[in-house]
């Protein structure tokens, strides 16, 4: 493994002090372990928060006022990189959603259709109404809800790459997310096999849902009341256009171009919007929206609605952890630790209770992602806070189902509740259990310690391609043509055998270490190439030292550097040409 470049730093540690205990702050922060921690009481907790003098509370208050006002900025970013997704892929996540699915191909679908739409709340309320409406049947929908569940994690991922810059912040930040993969991949990989062998969720929640369903009112989170406004400025998605789409009722190129009566602008006049739509509630219309926009225009938007989101999120995630660094600098990580060391029921709990209030799973990962990477928050904490926004992400599907007031879509709804349900009880309530996804997001995170460029490689394989695979597979399994089917088997046949293959060269023939000695080099070379300036510095400052000592004259040293710096340019290309 690739360890940082070793830099004499120079600060307080924990072996000055008598106690042993590491504080934020600490330049041997990092070198402690959660089994290190020591205990403290709830009273030095209590002084620690609590007493400070008229001065310190005036710095945290204004400390708290950017902490909310980064927070705030943050949530919108999260909404803006949401609706600029949905805006780029509405069109194609309803018509892939409106598919006739076997339970591979349903699973496949609902991962894509989520990390397209970047949210799982959204998809679920689609699946709910499809459901609804009789266009899926109640068997599908639930293996689309099983997908969903998983796409929802690509957010707080996404979130963790924030912390590329700092290798020790990234493994923490990188496993914290994981974490919510590696729960969803394991619960899918138990309970869809169960699922199409037994139908196990159709049938408990078919027996106990109502045969009737009395229609609700849509509610909306306190959260999304107070970002909306602002998003609502910039661009407002028209939620029809996939909707309908997914229902067959109508197709994408039927919303175009946005017609507005007058070339008004205002939600009144402009009846027949396209994927941007104006403000119901205000009658005004959002500054990305036009008049005779084409399909075009309004993914384009989409598009800068996108990148505009993601660059507030960074900048936001950057003032957030600086922030909440400084103002941590000095405390113990044992006052930390007993503070946010939660009982795991009472965490699933809390999970929970933050994501009915944000109404988005995402959001709640996604907020918790950056302390995990700070080191506030373990993983071992997270990851029942993880398992609780599971839950909560659950209520939106309910809800949607009550707003339908239908009994089958009122039944996919529970399925959404109960798979999660089923899934914490199978992982998490046995400790050696347990101990299965939090060691794979373990693993994961310290993947990024031989290669900081694993995260992204993780994204594309594990909610683009990896889905994208077994998708046109299970279809070829799905046509009328011998032929499709026989072309399933020979590419079934042909994975199995590369897999097998890979699988025994990589545990019997040095395959691993193969490419953990090349992704050693890369990072090496990488490293070496980031402190190339201060090497050459700390070089010209020895030569100096020697010249003065030596008389030797400048164009001798000059020489002597431009030497060392060619010989050692031409060492990486031999290094990169024998790896190659």
């Amino acid at each position: 493994m690739v360890d940082e470049p070793v830099v004499e730093k120079e600060g307080p540690s924990r072996k000055d002090r008598p106690t042993g205990s590491t504080h934020f702050g600490d330049v041997d922060f990092n070198e402690e372990g959660v089994e290190e921690i020591g205990d403290a009481t709830w009273y030095e907790v209590y002084q620690t928060c609590c007493c400070h003098t008229p001065q310190e509370w005036g710095i945290i208050a204004c400390f708290m006022v950017l902490v909310l006002t980064a927070l705030y900025f943050f949530l919108f970013g999260l909404d803006m990189l949401g609706n600029g997704a949905k805006i780029l892929t509405g069109c194609t996540s309803g018509s892939i959603l409106k598919e006739e699915q076997n339970p591979v191909a349903g699973l496949m679908i609902g991962i894509l259709a989520t990390v397209l739409l970047q949210s799982s709340s959204t998809t679920t309320s689609i699946v709910v109404s499809l459901v609804g409406e009789d266009v899926v049947n109640t068997k599908n929908g639930i293996y689309l809800i099983m997908g969903a569940n998983i796409g929802t994690s690509v957010t707080n991922t996404i979130v963790s790459l924030g912390f590329l810059g700092d290798g020790d912040n990234l493994e923490r930040a990188f496993a914290g997310a994981v974490v919510h993969d590696m729960f969803n991949f394991l619960s899918v990989a138990i309970m869809l096999p169960l699922e199409a062998a037994t139908g196990v969720l159709y049938h408990f929640t078919n027996a106990i849902t109502p045969a009737t369903v009395s229609e609700g009112e849509k509610w909306e989170g306190p959260i999304k009341k107070i970002v909306g406004p602002l998003t609502n400025e910039f661009i407002i998605v028209n939620k029809d256009v996939t909707k309908k789409v997914a229902l067959g009722t109508a197709v994408c190129d039927d919303f175009f171009p946005a017609d507005c009566k007058d070339g008004e602008r205002s939600y009144a006049a402009c009846k027949k919007g396209g994927l941007i739509s104006c403000n119901k509630k205000t009658g005004g219309c959002p500054a990305f929206f036009r008049v005779g926009a084409s399909k075009t225009d309004d993914m384009v938007s989409g598009f800068v609605c996108l990148f505009i989101g993601l660059v507030v999120l960074i900048v936001c995630l950057i003032i957030l952890v600086t922030v909440l660094q400084k103002m941590l600098l000095g405390t113990s990580t044992r006052i930390i630790y007993k503070a946010t060391n939660v009982n795991g029921y009472i965490g699933i709990g809390i999970g929970c209770a933050l994501t009915i209030l944000v109404q988005s799973s995402s959001i709640t990962t996604s907020a918790l992602t950056p302390l995990v990477g700070m080191g506030v928050i373990h993983l071992e904490q997270m990851f029942p806070l993880t398992l609780g926004a599971n839950i909560g992400t659950t209520v939106t599907g309910l809800l949607a189902a009550q707003v339908s007031g239908s009994k089958e879509a009122l039944q996919v709804a529970l399925a959404h509740l109960f798979f999660n349900i089923f899934g914490i009880i199978i992982w998490y309530p046995i400790p050696r259990v347990r101990q299965i996804p939090l060691g794979l997001a373990t693993k994961l995170g310290k993947a990024t310690r031989v290669w900081r460029g694993f995260p992204l490689v993780y994204l594309f394989l594990a909610f683009f391609l990896f889905p994208i695979v077994l998708l046109g597979i299970s279809l070829l399994f799905d046509q009328n043509s011998p032929g499709f089917k026989v072309l399933g088997v020979i590419v079934v046949i042909f994975i199995v055998v590369f897999l097998g293959i890979f699988a025994y060269k990589w545990k019997y023939q040095g395959l691993d270490d193969a490419v953990l000695t090349y992704m050693e080099g890369r990072q090496a070379r990488r490293m070496a190439y980031y402190n190339l300036p201060t090497d050459m510095s700390a070089v010209k400052q020895e030569l100096a030292r020697l010249k003065e000592h030596t008389g030797l004259p400048d164009e001798v040293v000059e020489e002597e550097i431009e030497e060392a710096v060619e010989k050692e340019l031409v060492e990486d290309d031999i290094k990169d040409e024998d790896e190659a």
